[in-house]
């Protein structure tokens, strides 16, 4: 098992009030906070839910937390993600929405563990159906992310977006989650990149490289304008590799396309998630710097603003108000 531990005080145990976990597929990430919600501790392992049984929770939070507990009484641990999912740990069925964002931990479940040192509080994702089941849509993880735009703002309104593997767009109305949808534009450009004919022609694009910057900007545009040309477009970068004589050679030439491809799949995605939305309300991202810079430069490119806040601050945010609210 890959783990890694940081404490930030000799003392940890004395100081410890509650644990914060976000357990997504592929990793678990812990944080120890003390009575001002403030983290003393953070540890990781790459023990996701897709490497253990629901048997084996117990065991591997435990690993990953025991040098943090006191040596008596029993500590309040607050989790969101995978865990809670079908396949989890224990299942914490999906609230519909519309659903407050300040009431996550009504619907949170507590698995039996064996022993008493820990008390586990499995937080819910969101669900949605639409229009006669047209729309069917769920999120687990990301809802507690968007619960950290409304700790210090509980009626939030505004359109947020959690980019990754399975792009999130969620419209939040007074602090409540009204609606969302979900873009696999991540996968998709994985898919497209490594096992289509594509991956003949494409690289590793970097956008600090001007020649990919442009490329990616104008993928944006196009597809934006026309996202009905897709899927010709995709084809157009392997024919674009064959035949044209202005791309550079070498390393440049591959990721100049991947920055095309790039640009077509969120441009794509844009095209879905906000034609109809006004430009003069920035949009807020949350999500790691690089792909929320990513993003922005997308939708900078189509009119729109932005605001970022970290993946990680946003979380524990949610998670702390998860906590609260248990009190």
């Amino acid at each position: 098992m890959g783990s890694t531990v940081m404490s930030e005080t000799p003392d940890i145990a004395d100081q410890l009030t509650w644990i914060a976990v976000d357990w997504g597929s592929s990793n678990l990430r812990a944080w120890g906070l003390d009575q001002h919600d403030q983290v003393i501790a953070q540890a990781s392992s790459d023990k996701g839910m897709l490497s253990l049984k629901a048997d084996e929770y117990e065991a591997e939070l435990l690993q990953l937390v025991v040098d943090w507990l006191p040596a008596t009484g029993t500590t309040k641990v607050m989790v969101c993600g995978m865990a809670g999912a079908r396949q989890g740990w224990l299942e914490a069925a999906y609230l519909p929405i519309p659903t407050r964002l300040d009431q996550l931990s009504q619907g949170a479940v507590t698995p039996t563990l064996t022993g008493d040192q820990l008390r586990v509080y499995l937080l819910p994702g969101l669900s949605q159906t639409r229009s006669a089941a047209t729309h069917f849509d769920v999120m687990r993880g990301e809802e507690t992310q968007l619960a950290g735009l409304v700790t210090d703002t509980p009626d939030f309104t505004g359109l947020a977006c959690l980019p990754g593997t399975h792009a999130k767009w969620a419209t939040l109305e007074a602090g409540a989650v009204s609606g969302f949808s979900t873009y696999l534009t991540g996968e998709l450009y994985q898919l497209l990149a490594n096992q289509s004919v594509l991956r003949h022609s494409i690289g590793n694009d970097e956008l600090q490289d001007p020649a990919c910057r442009e490329a990616f900007i104008s993928a944006v545009s196009e597809i934006y304008a026309a996202p009905e040309t897709f899927s010709s477009r995709l084809f157009g970068l392997r024919a674009q590799d064959l035949l044209d004589g202005r791309l550079p050679a070498g390393e440049t030439r591959g990721a100049v396309l991947a920055a095309r491809l790039s640009g077509l799949a969120i441009g794509l995605e844009l095209a879905g998630a906000c034609r109809e939305c006004p430009t003069d309300e920035p949009i807020m991202l949350i999500g790691n710097q690089a792909l929320s810079q990513r993003y922005t430069l997308a939708l900078n490119t189509i009119g729109y603003q932005t605001q970022h806040v970290d993946g990680d601050t946003a979380v524990l945010a949610g998670l702390r108000l998860a906590h609260h609210a248990l009190k």
